[in-house]
């Protein structure tokens, strides 16, 4: 399908061919038929990503923090191939689209095949040809409202959300700063609610448009009659002032403060500079209030992602009830948005409307999909195809390409001996295309169409967490290798989905071949104890603190469906603690701190206790200090003792006497690729065993058992294998089919 995308390192913009989304659960496939680029937000998003490195920088210090604690945890090497990582990435432009429903995902029950739908998110509602969009960021479209009036409806939420932080009642005068796209929707969903309007520009041609548009009356805001004109019009000054400008000057909000009454509100909606002097809002008590985006919901994953509604009861206006009340004005006509869409070009063409908006011309433009034609397919020879590789290569396929794949698996991937980058997948379609560019793959297509591949001999996983065990299980019954990035399984049914695919595979013959990213253990510093220890006859003692850091709540990995941090991390450590003391884990017994409110329950203490009597003891922390090392290590068996710092500096002791020793931080990722590659070529056994694995799974899942029942468990399961249900790895929309495909 056409995308109009973003190349992160120049900020050029143009039209790529990549692969269609995967089909989710949790929302629909649309096919789009109009979307509007955004004057104010994209065209920053644009400049932004044109400008140098430095300014990049100075515009966002907050990822320049980010990357400045990844580097203190991770090593500053590792940190400047992330960023370098993420640059040569191709992004989503766009956020405001509408189109045609082609295939529902499971658990939705408010779409179906056929429907008219306006779309909002960034990530979501994107400048391509088709889409996934969650439930939450899609409403009906009327048939009395086009198509083309409906793609700005996520643009006119935000105006309306706005709106409804100034709390406006009927008869009251509202002050919109800043005439642009946002501007001019917002004062005449003002105007429709009843309100009294001025509007205010810099830009004489924009104020001339805001006084056709609705606005009662229009200044510019150099006009020296404004204020005057103004307190003859609202008697008392201005009840709100809504900022929809775009500067990094503090002026719009040292002009909202003077135009307003006494105990008037701001209402922020733009990028504007927050410098605002302290006596302008002292000297009238007045509030400020920055709007965000297009309503509650709006950056929580378990509302946009997950779709989980807040009732309305509580939140009576969300991110898709604001969406449904523009919907709802353009079908009365309470707004008219006719002039919005006179600037209109075709998909192809989507780089020139983004060329005459960053020269200032018009407020926005709409890309025509042209939906009645068929969906343009893209041609495998133009991206070459597996059977251009030379026979007696590993041919590999990878689903995900987020920072850690990028980073760390594509890296050793393509440094492998004997391995052909063949496939790469992505839910989205459009990080699979980036990869495929930057990292030399031959092709770029679905998950589903990846798993069915039968050219690949092997498939590495590294996308979401709750996405790995259906991907594995359903690669293992196509009888490929498997390489799954940490954790396997989110729950109990993902294992026994992992399981009864495994126990299929073997019983037609052949031992599959199963491996997580279990890295830590082929670390050589972990090398080294584990020799240090080798003949033991006691039972042994560890204890491991992770000072792992806050992961917000919001955070995807902390969502419920993605397994939250213990499976998703503390994995590593159990799985570490397996392999040192190389004997069965027993039982588990584990208690948290009462944080859940801020830390998500992630301060925790847990003790595994082996068959041969061992016991390791996991202390993992969210509420520490990233400048004190991630990860520390101690062993004590049989006199001898071994201190392991973040996998750098190495104390081994015994009998009075030790040794020291420094290297890089190696955590054990080159290592474990190295063989488990050798093992895919050859044939063998991974360099984990199966049981092993299952059995540190087990034992993760049972470390949440037993914080929720207060008392020790036993990790090995007790229950009959259950039948599972077929697996399902994603959908596709075909064209000309027009139905689900699962």
């Amino acid at each position: 399908m056409r995308a109009v995308l973003q190349n992160m390192r120049s900020g050029e913009v143009g039209i790529y061919d990549v692969p269609q989304p995967e089909l989710r659960p949790g929302g629909i496939l649309v096919r789009t038929a109009f979307s509007a680029i955004s004057s104010g937000t994209e065209r920053a998003a644009i400049e932004t990503a044109e400008s140098s490195l430095l300014t990049r920088a100075m515009k966002r210090p907050d990822l320049v923090k980010q990357v400045l604690d990844f580097a203190r945890v991770n090593g500053v090497k590792a940190a400047y191939r992330q960023v370098q990582s993420r640059l040569d990435n191709l992004g989503a432009l766009g956020y405001s689209c509408s189109g045609i429903v082609v295939a529902v995902g499971s658990g939705v029950g408010e779409f179906q095949c056929g429907d008219r739908v306006a779309c909002g998110g960034v990530g979501y509602a994107s400048h391509c040809e088709v889409n996934w969009v969650p439930r939450n960021l899609a409403v009906r479209v009327p048939d009395t409202v086009s198509l083309e009036a409906a793609s700005l409806t996520t643009i006119a939420a935000i105006a309306l959300q706005g709106l409804r932080q100034a709390q406006l009642a009927l008869g009251e005068t509202v002050v919109v700063i800043g005439a642009g796209l946002v501007g001019v929707l917002t004062l005449q969903l003002a105007r429709a609610a009843g309100c009294r309007v001025i509007a205010v520009d810099r830009d004489a041609s924009r104020v001339e448009e805001a006084a056709s548009r609705g606005a009662q009356l229009a200044f510019l805001s150099s006009d020296p009659n404004l204020r005057g004109a103004l307190r003859e019009f609202s008697r008392y000054g201005a009840d709100a002032a809504i900022v929809t400008a775009s500067t990094q000057s503090s002026e719009p909000l040292e002009l909202a403060a003077s135009l307003l009454r006494d105990r008037g509100r701001i209402v922020v909606v733009g990028d504007v500079g927050m410098g605002v002097s302290r006596s302008s809002l002292y000297s009238k008590e007045l509030s400020l209030a920055v709007s965000r985006s297009y309503g509650p919901g709006r950056y929580d994953p378990s509302y946009e992602e997950a779709g989980n509604d807040y009732p309305i009861g509580y939140v009576r206006w969300t991110e898709r009830r604001n969406m449904e009340a523009v919907v709802d004005a353009l079908a009365s006509g309470s707004i008219d948005v006719s002039f919005l869409l006179e600037k209109r070009c075709p998909v192809q063409e989507g780089a020139r409307g983004y060329q005459e908006l960053l020269a200032g011309q018009g407020y926005t433009a709409i890309l025509d999909y042209g939906t009645s034609e068929p969906l343009k397919q893209v041609p495998l020879a133009q991206q070459g195809t597996a059977t251009d590789r030379r026979l007696g290569q590993l041919r590999v396929g990878c689903i995900g390409a987020g920072a850690f794949a990028r980073s760390t698996i594509f890296p050793a991937l393509k440094a492998g001996k004997g391995v052909s980058l063949d496939v790469v997948a992505t839910a989205s379609g459009v990080a699979a295309e980036s990869a495929r560019r930057n990292f030399g793959f031959a092709r770029a297509q679905t998950p589903f169409e990846l798993l069915r591949d039968p050219q690949l001999d092997a498939v590495f996983i590294a996308s979401r967490h709750s996405s790995h065990a259906s991907y594995a299980a359903a690669a293992i019954q196509e009888g490929k290798a498997v390489f799954v990035e940490k954790p396997l399984a989110v729950d109990r049914d993902q294992i026994d989905l992992i399981r009864h695919a495994y126990q299929q595979s073997a019983a037609k013959g052949s031992r599959p071949f199963l491996m997580v990213g279990f890295n830590r253990r082929f670390a050589p510093a972990s090398e080294r104890i584990k020799r240090f220890f080798a003949g033991r006859r006691e039972p042994m003692l560890l204890h491991v603190r992770v000072n792992a850091g806050f992961v917000p709540r919001q955070h995807w990995v902390q969502q419920a469906d993605e397994g939250g941090r213990v499976i998703g991390e503390l994995c590593h450590f159990v799985d570490w603690a397996r392999w040192i003391i190389g004997s069965p884990i027993r039982s588990v017994s584990a208690c948290a701190l009462p944080d859940g409110s801020r830390y998500n329950r992630d301060n925790l203490v847990t003790t595994l206790t082996c068959a041969d009597g061992s016991i390791a003891n996991l202390i993992y922390l969210a509420n520490g200090d990233p400048r004190i090392p991630k990860e520390h290590f101690e062993v004590f068996c049989e006199g001898g003792v071994a201190q392991l710092d973040d996998f750098e500096v190495l104390n081994l002791a015994r009998n009075g006497r030790g040794e020291r020793s420094k290297s890089a931080r190696d955590k054990g990722h080159r290592r474990q690729f190295q063989l488990t590659i050798e093992a895919m070529k050859s044939g063998g056994e991974a360099p984990i065993p199966y049981e092993e694995i299952m059995e540190v799974t087990e034992a993760t899942f049972s470390i949440l058992d037993a914080i929720a029942i207060g008392r020790a468990v036993s990790p090995i399961p007790t229950d009959p294998l259950s039948e599972p249900s077929e697996i399902a790895v994603g959908s596709t929309y075909t064209p000309e089919e027009g139905i689900n495909k699962d």
